[in-house]
């Protein structure tokens, strides 16, 4: 095989390649993307059906000076090996190693970084408006899968750009899926565009000219095909509405076609959207048999693509399968998704109840509102959405749900660190983004029974609540066939103690134990709580530790400003009780990608570094006992 993709270290030695040369050249890196990747897990699946049109892309533009937006930029692999980080590949999501999205601060050529779906637009629209401000002449180019126009925020965008710039290109990859399949009057609409036969022969007829002249001739049938197929279509067409010229659709895999494409799209003085087709997965065959699971996963099997054998349950599955029990039981209780079936796990709760499971696409807005309103009719929605995801539906959260007291139950997957994939995934601050809002509770779960219990908890509860759990397993404890509803509020003591009160809240349990038995080798007796309610802290709880200890100690996988630490000592200080408090958790940083043990070791995180920070209290508390006994 050829060794092309070795000699490129920029775009710049793209553009030196001939068409038969960059044809090998997709070759080669489709290869270095199923081999690398099955060694540190990633999205694999988005980056093969993307191989043309990035490679089309750094042909005629030129970056750093024309700009890039990926959405969702877990597409940005190929973008990667072409921008002079071949080298460095195989250490993407590895710890220290390139970032799995694009990075402002790893490269000139990623303009804009986002682990988020539906900024491409809106981003590439107010880098278009500031060049033209300063009289630039770069081109802005927006590369967005078609799971980004479920997304409202595309479509705020697309109601600005013809009116505030004259020069805009979007590229619509569309592959008819996120990491399931896209759903939704959108996804219908794309597909009518992609199996009108007359619009596929058309473009099949430009391909085949565009082979035998190419140069001027080929533009020109290009231009004359799309003006056809557009006509064909009709006049109302989606994108010629928001007055953006319309192209396509076209293969997204023929490079020349591609390559002359933007050519002429590059000259063109009006916003434009070039409607490409691609394959998800393509060249890997069980990438494209199983486009869910190859989405995003860990290593994998290069050849066959087998994975590790699946082992203990996820927190994720048995968040599935006590739903499908408490739906099963109760027929009010209804599941929502924002286009995550996979990776909440409700796909294994779909079969079950078909008719109650409802996924609304990449719309975390209106997953929320919808659940509200399907809340005022006496059903129990159960939201399931990743704890970074959430963020963007606060105000719906606020205003719709909690405003109103209405039983919608936010099951956050991920809360927590989300390891591999780095600060656009972590899940760190929904303690302290919901827990100063009015009539919601907000639980955490220290291992899967309890979780299974919360669940109940919320169902049975009459207006709002959380509930946030980290990705991957537990501890393992089985779950019981009957859960059974908490006290709001009440906290459970692990092990009682006398001198020193340590809370540790749902993944930080074990490390909460570990600190004691620390502490227990050095002679003080510590209390270990878990806390169970991030919202309401148990107040009761915190005043008999707080009155008797001489110090307390929290564990969050949290960020420590405004999170659970903050909660109890507020209510230390309402109590007006003086007890010192050392709180343990996530600084005030955007926390980078790497291995969950690693990072919290890195970060102080551990029941060894909570002993360090405790020390200075604990020498007072020995001196005060001596003082006693002298």
């Amino acid at each position: 095989m050829s060794n092309i993709l070795e000699t490129i270290n920029s775009p710049a030695d793209v553009k030196k390649l001939t068409i038969p040369e960059l044809t090998l050249l997709a070759e080669e890196i489709r290869a270095r993307l199923i081999v690398g990747v099955s060694k540190t897990g990633g999205h694999i699946g988005p980056n093969l059906g993307v191989v043309e049109l990035t490679l089309a892309m750094h042909y005629v533009f030129d970056t750093p000076t024309d700009s890039f937006v990926f959405d969702v930029s877990h597409q940005a692999y190929v973008h990667k090996l072409l921008t002079g980080r071949e080298k460095l590949f195989h250490t993407i999501r590895q710890p220290g190693g390139l970032n799995g999205f694009m990075l402002r601060t790893e490269s000139e050529h990623d303009s804009y970084g986002a682990g988020h779906a539906g900024t491409a637009l809106s981003a590439a629209l107010g880098m278009a408006v500031a060049r033209d401000m300063s009289g630039g002449k770069e081109h802005i180019v927006a590369l967005a899968g078609d799971a980004a126009f479920t997304n409202g925020i595309s479509f705020e965008a697309l109601n600005n750009i013809a009116a505030q710039t004259k020069r805009l290109i979007v590229v619509l990859n569309d592959n008819a899926w996120s990491i399931d399949k896209n759903v939704g009057a959108i996804a219908e609409y794309f597909h009518k565009i992609v199996t009108n036969p007359t619009v596929s022969s058309l473009h099949d007829k430009a391909a085949d000219l565009l082979e035998r002249f190419g140069g001027k001739t080929a533009r020109h049938v290009v231009r004359k095909a799309e003006e056809a197929a557009k006509g064909l279509i009709g006049p109302g067409m989606l994108f010629e509405e928001f007055g953006l010229s319309y192209f396509g659709p076209l293969d997204g895999h023929n490079l020349p076609l591609l390559i002359e494409t933007f050519k002429y799209l590059k000259q063109q003085n009006r916003p434009v959207v070039l409607h490409a087709i691609t394959q998800k997965g393509r060249g890997f065959q069980p990438a494209i048999e199983k486009q869910k699971k190859f989405h995003g996963l860990g290593p994998y099997d290069a050849q066959t693509g087998e994975t590790k054998a699946a082992g203990q349950k996820t927190y994720s599955e048995i968040f599935a399968e006590s739903l499908t029990k408490l739906a099963t039981a109760n027929d009010k209780v209804v599941a929502i998704t924002a286009a995550m079936p996979n990776g909440t796990a409700l796909d294994l709760f779909r079969p079950h109840h078909p008719k109650r499971y409802f996924d609304v696409g990449i719309a975390e807005e209106h997953a929320v509102i919808f659940a509200a309103g399907m809340a005022t009719k006496g059903y129990k929605p159960f939201c399931a959405i990743y704890s970074t995801f959430l963020q963007r539906a606060f105000d719906q959260i606020v205003h719709d749900v909690c405003l109103q007291n209405l039983p919608v139950v936010f099951c956050m997957d991920r809360g927590g660190l989300s390891g591999d994939d780095g600060p656009t995934h972590h899940g760190l601050f929904d303690i302290s983004y919901l827990r100063s809002v009015p009539n919601l509770i907000h639980m955490v779960p220290k291992d899967e029974d309890e979780l299974a219990d919360m669940m109940y908890t919320a169902m049975l509860h009459e207006g709002p609540s959380a509930i946030r759990y980290p990705r991957g397993t537990g501890p393992g404890v089985a779950v019981k066939e009957q859960p059974v509803a908490l006290e709001i509020g009440k906290a459970e003591v692990i092990r009682d103690g006398a001198e020193v009160a340590i809370f540790g809240l749902g993944a930080m349990l074990p490390e909460a134990q570990r600190l004691a038995e620390l502490l227990r080798g050095e002679g003080f007796s510590a209390a270990v709580i878990n806390p169970r309610f991030a919202k309401p802290v148990d107040r009761e709880c915190v005043a008999d530790f707080g009155g008797r200890c001489g110090l307390v100690v929290t564990l969050e996988d949290h960020v420590l400003a405004g999170g659970f630490g903050s909660a109890v000592m507020e209510a230390l200080n309402d109590l007006e009780l003086q007890v010192p408090v050392v709180r343990v958790g996530w600084p005030d940083a955007f926390i980078e990608h790497g291995k969950v043990e690693s990072l919290r070791e890195k970060y102080g995180l551990t029941a060894e570094a909570a002993l360090e920070k405790a020390r200075p209290y604990l020498a007072k508390m020995m001196d005060h006992v001596l003082a006693k006994h002298s």
